[in-house]
Protein backbone atom coordinates (compact mmCIF):
# COMPACT_ATOMS: atom_id res chain seq x y z
CA UNK A 1 0.00 0.00 0.00
CA UNK A 2 1.26 3.45 -0.92
CA UNK A 3 1.93 5.85 1.95
CA UNK A 4 1.02 9.38 0.87
CA UNK A 5 2.79 12.35 2.41
CA UNK A 6 1.45 15.86 2.89
CA UNK A 7 4.43 17.63 1.38
CA UNK A 8 8.03 17.25 0.20
CA UNK A 9 10.71 18.23 2.73
CA UNK A 10 13.72 18.12 0.41
CA UNK A 11 14.83 17.33 -3.14
CA UNK A 12 18.19 15.79 -3.93
CA UNK A 13 19.33 15.06 -7.47
CA UNK A 14 22.59 13.31 -8.32
CA UNK A 15 24.35 13.39 -11.66
CA UNK A 16 22.48 16.34 -13.10
CA UNK A 17 23.77 17.51 -16.48
CA UNK A 18 25.89 14.41 -17.21
CA UNK A 19 27.14 14.09 -13.66
CA UNK A 20 28.54 17.61 -13.43
CA UNK A 21 26.06 18.93 -10.87
CA UNK A 22 24.45 17.82 -7.61
CA UNK A 23 21.25 19.43 -6.32
CA UNK A 24 20.06 19.63 -2.71
CA UNK A 25 17.01 21.84 -2.08
CA UNK A 26 15.31 22.04 1.31
CA UNK A 27 11.63 22.97 1.02
CA UNK A 28 9.01 24.56 3.24
CA UNK A 29 5.47 23.16 3.52
CA UNK A 30 4.17 26.37 1.94
CA UNK A 31 5.70 28.38 -0.89
CA UNK A 32 8.95 27.47 -2.66
CA UNK A 33 10.11 29.53 -5.62
CA UNK A 34 13.13 28.52 -7.73
CA UNK A 35 14.63 31.43 -9.59
CA UNK A 36 17.45 31.99 -12.04
CA UNK A 37 18.28 33.20 -15.52
CA UNK A 38 17.12 31.32 -18.63
CA UNK A 39 19.03 28.11 -19.28
CA UNK A 40 20.27 27.63 -15.72
CA UNK A 41 18.18 24.48 -15.26
CA UNK A 42 15.04 25.44 -13.33
CA UNK A 43 12.69 23.43 -15.53
CA UNK A 44 15.14 20.53 -15.73
CA UNK A 45 15.11 20.18 -11.94
CA UNK A 46 11.32 20.37 -11.80
CA UNK A 47 10.92 17.82 -14.58
CA UNK A 48 13.26 15.32 -12.89
CA UNK A 49 11.20 15.50 -9.69
CA UNK A 50 7.90 15.14 -11.55
CA UNK A 51 9.13 12.14 -13.53
CA UNK A 52 10.32 10.52 -10.31
CA UNK A 53 6.86 10.92 -8.78
CA UNK A 54 5.12 9.67 -11.91
CA UNK A 55 7.32 6.57 -12.09
CA UNK A 56 5.87 3.94 -9.73
CA UNK A 57 8.55 1.33 -10.43
CA UNK A 58 10.86 1.35 -7.39
CA UNK A 59 13.87 -0.05 -9.27
CA UNK A 60 13.67 2.64 -11.93
CA UNK A 61 13.12 5.27 -9.24
CA UNK A 62 16.33 4.27 -7.51
CA UNK A 63 18.19 4.54 -10.81
CA UNK A 64 16.93 8.00 -11.74
CA UNK A 65 19.21 9.83 -9.30
CA UNK A 66 16.36 11.63 -7.51
CA UNK A 67 15.82 11.35 -3.77
CA UNK A 68 12.82 12.97 -2.11
CA UNK A 69 12.33 13.34 1.63
CA UNK A 70 8.71 13.57 2.80
CA UNK A 71 7.09 14.82 6.01
CA UNK A 72 5.51 11.40 6.73
CA UNK A 73 7.77 8.50 7.68
CA UNK A 74 7.64 5.69 5.14
CA UNK A 75 5.90 7.83 2.51
CA UNK A 76 6.94 7.44 -1.11
CA UNK A 77 4.54 9.79 -2.91
CA UNK A 78 2.34 12.86 -2.66
CA UNK A 79 -0.84 14.01 -4.37
CA UNK A 80 0.27 16.56 -6.94
CA UNK A 81 -0.66 18.60 -10.00
CA UNK A 82 1.61 19.97 -12.73
CA UNK A 83 0.83 23.28 -14.43
CA UNK A 84 2.89 24.29 -17.44
CA UNK A 85 2.83 27.68 -19.10
CA UNK A 86 3.20 26.66 -22.73
CA UNK A 87 0.18 25.85 -24.91
CA UNK A 88 1.34 23.89 -27.97
CA UNK A 89 -1.13 22.33 -30.43
CA UNK A 90 -2.26 18.83 -29.48
CA UNK A 91 -0.13 16.60 -31.70
CA UNK A 92 -2.34 13.53 -31.33
CA UNK A 93 -5.49 15.58 -31.82
CA UNK A 94 -7.43 12.96 -33.76
CA UNK A 95 -6.97 10.36 -31.03
CA UNK A 96 -7.77 12.82 -28.24
CA UNK A 97 -10.87 14.14 -29.98
CA UNK A 98 -12.10 10.60 -30.57
CA UNK A 99 -11.66 9.75 -26.87
CA UNK A 100 -13.19 12.97 -25.54
CA UNK A 101 -15.76 13.53 -28.30
CA UNK A 102 -14.61 17.16 -28.35
CA UNK A 103 -12.50 19.26 -30.71
CA UNK A 104 -9.62 20.10 -28.38
CA UNK A 105 -6.97 22.20 -30.06
CA UNK A 106 -4.17 22.67 -27.53
CA UNK A 107 -2.51 21.18 -24.46
CA UNK A 108 -4.37 23.64 -22.22
CA UNK A 109 -7.67 22.52 -23.75
CA UNK A 110 -6.86 18.90 -22.95
CA UNK A 111 -5.86 19.80 -19.38
CA UNK A 112 -9.05 21.83 -18.96
CA UNK A 113 -11.18 18.97 -20.25
CA UNK A 114 -9.93 16.66 -17.51
CA UNK A 115 -10.30 19.39 -14.89
CA UNK A 116 -13.95 19.82 -15.86
CA UNK A 117 -14.46 16.15 -14.91
CA UNK A 118 -12.72 16.70 -11.57
CA UNK A 119 -14.84 19.80 -11.00
CA UNK A 120 -18.01 17.72 -11.40
CA UNK A 121 -16.67 15.20 -8.89
CA UNK A 122 -15.81 18.02 -6.50
CA UNK A 123 -19.38 19.34 -6.62
CA UNK A 124 -20.87 15.87 -6.07
CA UNK A 125 -18.54 15.41 -3.11
CA UNK A 126 -19.64 18.73 -1.61
CA UNK A 127 -23.30 17.75 -1.97
CA UNK A 128 -22.65 14.40 -0.31
CA UNK A 129 -20.88 16.08 2.60
CA UNK A 130 -23.82 18.44 3.10
CA UNK A 131 -26.34 15.57 3.04
CA UNK A 132 -24.25 13.71 5.60
CA UNK A 133 -24.21 16.75 7.91
CA UNK A 134 -28.00 17.02 7.97
CA UNK A 135 -28.56 13.25 8.04
CA UNK A 136 -26.49 12.98 11.21
CA UNK A 137 -28.44 15.91 12.65
CA UNK A 138 -25.25 17.78 13.41
CA UNK A 139 -26.29 20.77 15.60
CA UNK A 140 -23.80 22.91 13.68
CA UNK A 141 -24.87 21.56 10.28
CA UNK A 142 -26.11 24.89 8.90
CA UNK A 143 -22.83 26.70 9.51
CA UNK A 144 -20.70 23.81 8.24
CA UNK A 145 -22.86 23.49 5.10
CA UNK A 146 -22.44 27.21 4.41
CA UNK A 147 -18.67 26.84 4.76
CA UNK A 148 -18.66 23.97 2.28
CA UNK A 149 -20.78 25.89 -0.23
CA UNK A 150 -18.57 28.91 0.33
CA UNK A 151 -15.56 27.14 -1.21
CA UNK A 152 -17.17 27.03 -4.64
CA UNK A 153 -18.63 30.54 -4.33
CA UNK A 154 -15.23 31.94 -3.35
CA UNK A 155 -13.66 30.37 -6.45
CA UNK A 156 -16.41 31.75 -8.72
CA UNK A 157 -16.10 35.22 -7.20
CA UNK A 158 -12.33 35.08 -7.61
CA UNK A 159 -12.54 34.20 -11.32
CA UNK A 160 -15.20 36.85 -11.96
CA UNK A 161 -12.97 39.48 -10.36
CA UNK A 162 -9.97 38.43 -12.45
CA UNK A 163 -11.93 38.37 -15.72
CA UNK A 164 -14.03 41.50 -15.19
CA UNK A 165 -11.81 43.64 -17.43
CA UNK A 166 -12.84 41.52 -20.44
CA UNK A 167 -16.52 41.45 -19.47
CA UNK A 168 -16.64 37.72 -18.67
CA UNK A 169 -18.54 36.18 -15.75
CA UNK A 170 -19.00 32.52 -14.87
CA UNK A 171 -22.49 31.11 -15.34
CA UNK A 172 -23.31 29.92 -11.83
CA UNK A 173 -26.25 27.68 -12.68
CA UNK A 174 -24.13 25.24 -14.71
CA UNK A 175 -22.12 22.29 -13.39
CA UNK A 176 -19.36 22.81 -15.97
CA UNK A 177 -17.48 26.03 -16.55
CA UNK A 178 -19.17 28.39 -19.01
CA UNK A 179 -18.96 32.16 -19.24
CA UNK A 180 -21.29 34.98 -20.09
CA UNK A 181 -19.55 37.51 -22.33
CA UNK A 182 -21.59 40.51 -23.48
CA UNK A 183 -24.80 38.50 -23.64
CA UNK A 184 -23.24 35.43 -25.25
CA UNK A 185 -22.53 32.08 -23.58
CA UNK A 186 -19.02 30.82 -24.35
CA UNK A 187 -17.19 27.68 -23.25
CA UNK A 188 -13.97 27.77 -21.26
CA UNK A 189 -12.17 26.46 -24.35
CA UNK A 190 -12.82 29.81 -26.08
CA UNK A 191 -10.78 31.76 -23.55
CA UNK A 192 -7.36 33.23 -24.34
CA UNK A 193 -4.27 31.21 -23.39
CA UNK A 194 -3.64 33.41 -20.35
CA UNK A 195 -7.24 33.12 -19.19
CA UNK A 196 -7.22 29.34 -19.65
CA UNK A 197 -4.00 29.05 -17.73
CA UNK A 198 -5.28 31.09 -14.76
CA UNK A 199 -8.55 29.15 -14.78
CA UNK A 200 -6.67 25.83 -14.86
CA UNK A 201 -4.46 26.85 -11.93
CA UNK A 202 -7.34 28.00 -9.74
CA UNK A 203 -9.61 25.10 -10.71
CA UNK A 204 -6.81 22.63 -9.93
CA UNK A 205 -6.47 24.18 -6.47
CA UNK A 206 -10.23 24.26 -5.82
CA UNK A 207 -10.80 20.56 -6.53
CA UNK A 208 -8.12 19.70 -3.96
CA UNK A 209 -10.87 20.55 -1.44
CA UNK A 210 -8.29 22.10 0.92
CA UNK A 211 -6.44 18.80 1.33
CA UNK A 212 -2.61 18.68 1.47
CA UNK A 213 -1.41 18.79 -2.12
CA UNK A 214 1.73 19.71 -4.06
CA UNK A 215 1.45 22.18 -6.93
CA UNK A 216 4.30 22.21 -9.48
CA UNK A 217 4.20 25.34 -11.65
CA UNK A 218 6.78 25.80 -14.39
CA UNK A 219 7.21 29.49 -15.28
CA UNK A 220 3.49 30.31 -14.99
CA UNK A 221 4.13 33.97 -15.78
CA UNK A 222 4.66 33.34 -19.52
CA UNK A 223 1.00 33.83 -20.52
CA UNK A 224 -0.18 35.90 -17.56
CA UNK A 225 -0.69 39.66 -17.33
CA UNK A 226 1.72 41.24 -14.84
CA UNK A 227 -1.10 41.95 -12.36
CA UNK A 228 -2.15 38.29 -12.45
CA UNK A 229 1.49 37.30 -11.89
CA UNK A 230 1.49 39.55 -8.85
CA UNK A 231 -1.62 37.88 -7.38
CA UNK A 232 -0.93 34.28 -8.38
CA UNK A 233 0.68 32.78 -5.26
CA UNK A 234 -1.69 34.59 -2.90
CA UNK A 235 -4.74 33.33 -4.81
CA UNK A 236 -3.50 29.74 -4.64
CA UNK A 237 -2.86 29.98 -0.91
CA UNK A 238 -6.25 31.60 -0.40
CA UNK A 239 -8.08 28.70 -2.06
CA UNK A 240 -5.99 26.01 -0.37
CA UNK A 241 -3.71 27.03 2.50
CA UNK A 242 -2.61 23.37 2.75
CA UNK A 243 -1.12 23.33 -0.75
CA UNK A 244 2.66 23.20 -1.10
CA UNK A 245 3.75 25.34 -4.04
CA UNK A 246 6.94 24.47 -5.94
CA UNK A 247 7.33 27.07 -8.66
CA UNK A 248 9.99 28.11 -11.15
CA UNK A 249 10.12 31.69 -12.39
CA UNK A 250 12.31 34.54 -13.51
CA UNK A 251 9.56 37.15 -13.14
CA UNK A 252 9.92 39.70 -10.31
CA UNK A 253 6.15 40.23 -10.33
CA UNK A 254 5.48 36.69 -9.07
CA UNK A 255 7.45 37.30 -5.87
CA UNK A 256 6.59 40.95 -5.27
CA UNK A 257 3.49 40.27 -3.17
CA UNK A 258 5.40 39.25 -0.05
CA UNK A 259 7.09 36.07 -1.30
CA UNK A 260 10.71 37.25 -1.58
CA UNK A 261 11.75 35.17 1.44
CA UNK A 262 10.49 32.03 -0.35
CA UNK A 263 12.88 32.42 -3.30
CA UNK A 264 15.87 30.13 -3.85
CA UNK A 265 18.38 30.80 -6.61
CA UNK A 266 19.46 27.72 -8.56
CA UNK A 267 23.10 28.57 -7.93
CA UNK A 268 22.50 28.28 -4.17
CA UNK A 269 21.43 24.61 -4.34
CA UNK A 270 24.03 23.37 -6.85
CA UNK A 271 27.32 21.79 -5.87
Amino acid sequence: MKVIANYIKSIEIESLWNGKKHIKWNLSPGVNILSGVNGVGKSTILNRVIMHLVNIDQVERQADGVKLEFDVEGADCVDFDVIRSFDPPVLSGEIINKVTDMKLQTALDYHLYHLQRRYLDFQVNLSNQMVELFTKQDPDAQRKAQELAGQKKHFLDMVDELFKETGKTIERDKNEIYFQSFGETISAYKLSSGEKQMLIILLSVLVQNKRPHVMFLDEPEVSLHVEWQHQLVSLIRELNPNAQIILTTHSPAVIMNGWADCVTDVEDIVS
